[in-house]
C-alpha cells in the first residue's frame, strides 16, 4: 500500500489532471461551489471524523460515507432521489443499533452533474472528509472523473448510479455495482421491441456525453445482433433542454421506436415537441431518466412512454425488501413517495451495510470489500445479487414499465402501443 503521508499531494495530482482533460474535452470551465447538502439529518463537514491512525470514516461512534450527487440543476431529483434512498437506508439500520453499534452517516456534495465538481468533491470527501467509502455517485461522466481517485485512494466505490460498461472491467478491485448494465437495458429494449411488435425501424437519442455514447453503444450492439442498424440519430447537449435539433434529425428516418438516453428534463422535452409536431413513434428510455421526475415533467404526453428499470417496482410489497423500504422511506421522510431511484438509493445503502456486517467490529476498506465482492450470491430480502471472481456487478435483473393514460407508472411484461 502507497505511504498515505504523501497519497493527499498524489490525488491532487491525479485530480488536477483529470480535470485539466475534463476542461479540455468541454472546452469550458465547470460551475463553482461546493454546494454541501445542508439536511440536518446528514452529516456536514463541522462534524467530519479526524482520523490520525487506524480506518478513515470508522471511529467508536459512526462509520461516514461520502457521496457526489447532483443537488442542483437539470438532473438534481436523480441526485436528492439516491440521497434520500442511502439515508433512508441508514436510518433504518441507526434505529435498530447500527452496525457493530456505530451509527452510519452520509455526507453529500453537490456537483451538478458536472464531472469537474464531482472531481473536487470526491477529493474533499476523501481528504477533508477522511470517509470510509464512497457511494450513490450519480452519473457517468461523474463516475468517470471521479473513479480515478478514488482508487488512488483505495477507497471503495459503491454502487454509483449508472450502468456504464468501464465500471464493469476486471482492472477495478474497488468498485462494487449494484444494477444491471445499461448494455443490458438497452438489449431488453431492442428485444422487446423487435419481438413483440416486429418493428424494425429503430432510431437513437442520447446524450452528448460518456453516459449519451455508452447507451449508444448498448443500443447500436443490440440492433448488430439482429443484423439492424438505427434508421436515425439525434444528439443533445448535458445539462440542457437543447433537444430541438437531434428531434429533427430523428424524423428523417421515419423510425417506428425511438430508443433514449438521457436524463428527464431533455428526455420531456424531445417527447413533448415530438407529440407536438405529430412525430409519434414508441419511446422508450433508460432507469437513469428518473422516472418519477419524468412523468411529472411530461403531465398528459407521458402517456405509452416505456421506461426500463433495473429495480423492483417501488411499490409492490410483495417483494419483502420493497416492504422494508416503503416502512425506511416513512420513518426517515414521510412526505416522501416511494420511486425507482430512492428505492435503488435504499438498496445501496442495504448493500453498503451487509459489507459492514462482514467485517465484525473492525471494519476496514479492505474487509468491506471483500465481504462483498469475495461473498459470492446474497440476498437482500428478495432482490439477489451474486458477485465473483472478474464480477463486480451484482444484479442483472431488468424490468420493463410504462406511463398509463393517468400519468402513473405500470409494470409491463411486453411492449404494446397505449
Amino acid at each position: 500500500m502507497a505511504d498515505r503521508r504523501r497519497r493527499p499531494r498524489a490525488l491532487r495530482a491525479i485530480g488536477s489532471g483529470i480535470l485539466g482533460l475534463v476542461l479540455v474535452s468541454c472546452g469550458s470551465s465547470q460551475p463553482g461551489g461546493d454546494g454541501s447538502n445542508t439536511d440536518p439529518t446528514t452529516t456536514s463537514s463541522a462534524t467530519t471524523v479526524a482520523q490520525s491512525q487506524g480506518t478513515p470514516g470508522v471511529d467508536d461512534q459512526r462509520v461516514l460515507f461520502g457521496q457526489s450527487a447532483a443537488l442542483s440543476g437539470p438532473a438534481q431529483e436523480l441526485g436528492l432521489e439516491m440521497s434520500l434512498g442511502i439515508n433512508a437506508a441508514f436510518h433504518e439500520a441507526n434505529s435498530n443499533g447500527g452496525v457493530g453499534g456505530r451509527r452510519l452517516e452520509l455526507i453529500t456534495l453537490d456537483d451538478t452533474y458536472e464531472p469537474g465538481l464531482a472531481i473536487a468533491n470526491t477529493l474533499q470527501l476523501i481528504e477533508d472528509e477522511q470517509v470510509f467509502a464512497l457511494i450513490g455517485e450519480v452519473g457517468t461522466p461523474t463516475s468517470r472523473s471521479a473513479t480515478p481517485v478514488a482508487a488512488e485512494a483505495e477507497v471503495p466505490f459503491v454502487a454509483p448510479f449508472t450502468g456504464a460498461a468501464f465500471l464493469r472491467s476486471e482492472s477495478w478491485s474497488n468498485i462494487v455495482n449494484l444494477r444491471a448494465s445499461y448494455a443490458q437495458e438497452t438489449e431488453e429494449m431492442v428485444a422487446r421491441l423487435t419481438q413483440d411488435l416486429g418493428i424494425q425501424r429503430i432510431a437513437i437519442m442520447y446524450q452528448d456525453d460518456s453516459f449519451g455514447r455508452t447507451g449508444l453503444q448498448g443500443a447500436q450492439a443490440a440492433l448488430e445482433r439482429r443484423n439492424m442498424q438505427p434508421v436515425s440519430v439525434g444528439i443533445y447537449p448535458r445539462n440542457t433542454t437543447a433537444i430541438k435539433t437531434g428531434l429533427i434529425d430523428l424524423t428523417l428516418g421515419n423510425p417506428e421506436a425511438v430508443i433514449v438516453v438521457g436524463a428527464y428534463r431533455p428526455v420531456a422535452a424531445l417527447i413533448a415537441w415530438s407529440r407536438h409536431i405529430g412525430f409519434d413513434p414508441i419511446f422508450i428510455t433508460i432507469s437513469f431518466v428518473g422516472s418519477n421526475a419524468l412523468a411529472r415533467e411530461l403531465g398528459p404526453d407521458g402517456k405509452g412512454v416505456f421506461v426500463t428499470q433495473v429495480v423492483p417496482f417501488p411499490t409492490d410489497t410483495s417483494i419483502p425488501v420493497v416492504a422494508s423500504y416503503i416502512d425506511a422511506l416513512a420513518a426517515y421522510a414521510p412526505d416522501a413517495s416511494p420511486s425507482f431511484v430512492s428505492l435503488e438509493g435504499y438498496l445501496s445503502g442495504r448493500l453498503a451495510i451487509i459489507g459492514l456486517d462482514a467485517c465484525g467490529l473492525e471494519p476496514t476498506r479492505a474487509c468491506f470489500l471483500e465481504g462483498l465482492l469475495d461473498g459470492g450470491a446474497t440476498d437482500i430480502d428478495g432482490f439477489p445479487l451474486a458477485f465473483g471472481p472478474g464480477d463486480n456487478q451484482g444484479s442483472d435483473r431488468v424490468f420493463l414499465t410504462f406511463i398509463n393514460s393517468e400519468g402513473r407508472y405500470e409494470p409491463a411484461q411486453e411492449i404494446k402501443r397505449i
